[in-house]
Order: structure tokens, then C-alpha cells, then sequence
């Protein structure tokens, strides 16, 4: 056993980005969002004076910025989304004996990480996809991932909203520790823009898609310079309706539009800023100090990329006025929130440069609520 309770030598090897090839800045959202609100409000002039009908309010690049520092994000299809006569991605369904779209951004993804930890698919054993919203109930994305790549193994999805990447790589850790895996790919393909409002000025820039994947095995298999040794794992869980998506099947059944008022996803922002930031550093920083060690001693925080605002509060009640871009990196500018994803593309694009014995945190957090977190030591292979 490690120092800090957890079986020696669990390591992350490899991590893998894969970015879609198409991205949308905020002025061309905003245009499409003003187009459709000024055609809405024309329409419904009548309705609107007399009170009837609330007209659809404007937005501005610069709002959104200031909102959330989001500045771009990246999309599987952009044309659907900036049509004010649609307002929606327009992706074509595929036939079931065709690669699903989000197991194809998840294979991409899974490729580069085993790419990056030197490792072939015959060295896995088992697939994890953890992604806020799923294509389908079943079969499950990562069994068909895993069909793809020709792993002998298991495979299953899991969904805890923005926190599903860190809890699926909590659940890697406990299948190596129990030995019921040796090594594990942990994928989360986040295909968010299809349950967007783009017509609701106050979230349709939020989100973007992407696909994430990481390697999890045990230090003397694998087959790097370097790796990042997981210390240990915390999560938590508390329910709160203040993000939330009611997109389900069973609308059928009730007779109402799945696509409705209130289906999509949709949150009440204020409350989840006071709520979450306190409750997020609060999670952190017990982590670090039942592992021995203070926030100040944490090289890097990759933390959830989800509002910058909520980033620079969580990071300045960690590490006081330490702060700096190179101690909590922020990708959201360029990605917006991406979900689960947010934090490991932080990871990905932020680690190779710390030298061996640094100690890192990834953490994310969102809609539950639930806040996932691994704490990290880079150590020589």
C-alpha cells in the first residue's frame, strides 16, 4: 500500500484529446441567436405588446464573455446550429451496423491516449465511457468501442453529469485495486450540442463537444518515460435540482413534447455559483490535507472547466493570491464547458511540462450534485 491508502502504483500512462474540426466563435452565435430572436419578435408583435407572449432578448459577444469566459467552442455541425430557421446540429441517424457518432469520437480519442501510453488494444482489458448525456440506452458506447478495437475484456457506460470522467476513472482505480482488471481505457465522448437551447440567450454558449480518453494501469506495465500516480480519490454526491435536463423517453408515455419547455438542459445559475464553488473547494482541499498534504503544496489544478468565474473563486480559495495560469490552467475559452471533459483536456494539454515529483489535482464538478477529484504525483517509470 501507498502512504496514502491506496494500492501502490496506479497510474495514468497516456491521455488522448480528440477535437471535432469544425468551431464556432461567439460572434457568429450571437448573430444566429438575434436573427432568430428578431424573427420570433416580429412574428409575435401582437402577442408581445399585449403581453401575452416575452420577447426573446438579444445577446452580444461580449456578454457571453464576460458570463462565462467563453470565447469559441468546437462542434460536430455548425451549419444547423447557426441557421436562425433551425437553430439545432443536424446530424444524420446511422444504421446500426455503422460506427455510432459518439462511439467514433470516442474511438478517436482512445486511439491517441493508447498512442500516447504505448499501448496496443490487447493490452487492455477493460473500457469505461462516463459521459454526461448518451446516444443511447443500449448497447452500451463503450461495448461498441471496445468491439472496435478488439479488446477481450468488459465494458460499460456510466453517467454522473459533469462529473462522469473523474467518477469513471475512480471506478478504473477500484477495478485494478480489487484485480479485476489490469488496465483500463476511460473515455468520455461528450457530444453536448445536441441538447442545447440555442434560442435561450442565457445558455447557448455554454457548451461544446469533444472526446477525452485516458489510460489506467498499473505502474510496472506501463511502458513510458513518465506517468502520473493516482494518490487517491474523493468523491461526493448531493442532490439539487438547480442544474438539470428532463430529456427521457418516458415523455412518450406522458404524453408530452420530449423536446419541451424545461427537456433540455437548464439551470439556475446563481444558486449553482454560491452553491458549488464553496462546496467545491471545501472537497478539494480535505482531499489534500487527508493525503497529507496543503493545497499549497499542489503544483497544478486542473480544475472543471465550466465558467471562469467559478474557476478564479474555487482557485483563489485554494491557493490564496498564488494564482496564476500556470498553477490552475484554463482551457473553457477556447472549448467552452465541455462537460465531463473539461478537466482532462486541462490535464492533457497541461502536465508534460512538470518535472517528476510534482503533484497535480484534477477535479470536476456539475449537475447531482457531484464533485469527482483524483490527486496526482508524476513519477519516473
Amino acid at each position: 500500500m501507498s502512504e496514502y491508502g491506496l494500492p501502490k502504483g496506479i497510474v495514468i500512462s497516456g491521455t488522448g484529446l480528440w477535437i471535432p474540426p469544425e468551431s464556432i466563435s461567439n460572434e457568429e452565435l450571437v448573430a444566429a441567436l438575434n436573427a432568430h430572436a428578431e424573427k420570433f419578435n416580429r412574428e409575435h408583435a401582437d402577442a408581445i405588446e399585449s403581453g401575452e407572449v416575452q420577447a426573446k432578448p438579444y445577446s452580444s459577444a461580449e456578454f457571453i464573455e464576460k458570463a462565462s469566459g467563453i470565447k469559441s467552442r468546437y462542434v460536430i455541425s455548425k451549419e444547423g446550429i447557426l441557421d436562425p430557421e433551425r437553430m439545432r446540429p443536424y446530424l444524420p441517424e446511422r444504421a446500426d451496423d455503422e460506427l455510432c457518432l459518439q462511439a467514433e469520437m470516442g474511438l478517436n480519442a482512445a486511439r491517441l491516449a493508447l498512442e500516447k501510453a504505448n499501448k496496443k488494444p490487447e493490452d487492455i482489458d477493460a473500457v469505461i465511457v462516463g459521459a454526461s448525456y448518451l446516444q443511447r440506452s443500449y448497447p452500451a458506447i463503450a461495448i461498441e468501442i471496445q468491439g472496435a478495437l478488439g479488446i477481450d475484456g468488459f465494458a460499460f457506460d456510466m453517467e454522473v453529469a459533469c462529473s462522469s470522467a473523474t467518477f469513471a476513472l475512480q471506478r478504473a482505480v477500484d477495478a485494478i485495486s480489487s484485480g479485476s482488471a489490469k488496465s483500463v481505457l476511460v473515455i468520455s465522448p461528450e457530444l453536448a450540442s445536441p441538447q442545447v437551447d440555442y434560442t435561450d440567450r442565457d445558455s447557448h454558449f455554454i457548451f461544446g463537444d469533444v472526446a477525452v480518453a485516458s489510460v489506467v494501469e498499473r505502474r510496472e506495465t506501463a511502458n513510458t518515460d513518465t506517468a502520473w500516480e493516482i494518490l487517491g480519490t474523493k468523491a461526493k454526491t448531493l442532490f439539487s435540482n438547480n442544474i438539470r435536463s428532463n430529456f427521457s423517453y418516458t415523455a412518450r408515455a406522458a404524453d408530452v413534447d420530449p423536446f419541451g419547455p424545461g427537456k433540455l438542459f437548464r439551470q439556475n445559475g446563481r444558486k449553482v455559483f454560491k452553491e458549488v464553488c464553496p462546496m467545491a473547494a471545501a472537497h478539494l482541499e480535505s482531499q489534500v490535507q487527508e493525503l497529507g498534504m496543503a493545497p499549497s503544496e499542489i503544483n497544478r489544478w486542473w480544475l472543471h472547466q465550466a465558467n471562469i468565474n467559478m474557476n478564479q473563486l474555487i482557485a483563489k480559495k485554494l491557493m490564496g493570491n498564488d494564482v496564476t495560469p500556470e498553477r490552475a490552467p484554463v482551457v473553457l475559452d477556447e472549448f467552452a464547458n465541455t462537460a465531463c471533459a473539461g478537466s482532462i483536456i486541462a490535464f492533457n494539454r497541461h502536465n508534460d511540462d512538470l518535472p517528476v515529483g510534482s503533484r497535480g489535482v484534477i477535479c470536476s464538478f456539475g449537475a447531482g450534485y457531484s464533485i469527482g477529484s483524483l490527486a496526482l504525483e508524476k513519477v519516473t517509470i
